[in-house]
C-alpha cells in the first residue's frame, strides 16, 4: 500500500443521489480493509466525468460507463442493485493495491 492517498471519483447523473449511496458502501468496504484515512473520494455527475477523471486514480460509476476517461473505470451499478457487489468490490479493492 502506498502512502499517497488514492483520489476515487464516484459518478452518477446529477452527482448526488446514487453516487452517495455507492459513497457510503465504498467508504464501509474500505475503512473495513485497512484503508481509512488513506483514500479521498469526489462525487460529481456524469457530464464533468471526463475532465475530473484526469486527477483521479479510479472512478466508480453508478451509470453509464463514460467515454474518454483518464483513469481505471469501476462499474458501481451493482451498488444500486445488490446483485455482483462481491466482483466490484474486489475491483476497488484491486485499485487500491496497485
Amino acid at each position: 500500500m502506498s502512502d499517497k492517498k488514492k483520489r476515487i471519483l464516484i459518478a452518477c447523473g446529477s452527482g448526488i443521489v446514487t453516487s452517495t449511496i455507492a459513497r457510503k458502501k465504498i467508504e464501509e468496504l474500505l475503512d473495513a480493509h485497512g484503508y481509512k484515512g488513506s483514500y479521498e473520494i469526489a462525487q460529481v455527475p456524469l457530464s464533468t466525468a471526463p475532465e475530473k477523471s484526469k486527477d483521479c486514480d479510479f472512478m466508480v460509476a453508478t451509470a453509464i460507463h463514460p467515454s474518454e476517461l483518464s483513469c481505471p473505470f469501476v462499474d458501481g451499478t451493482p451498488y444500486l442493485t445488490g446483485t455482483g457487489e462481491n466482483a466490484t468490490n474486489e475491483q476497488i479493492l484491486h485499485l487500491m493495491e496497485q
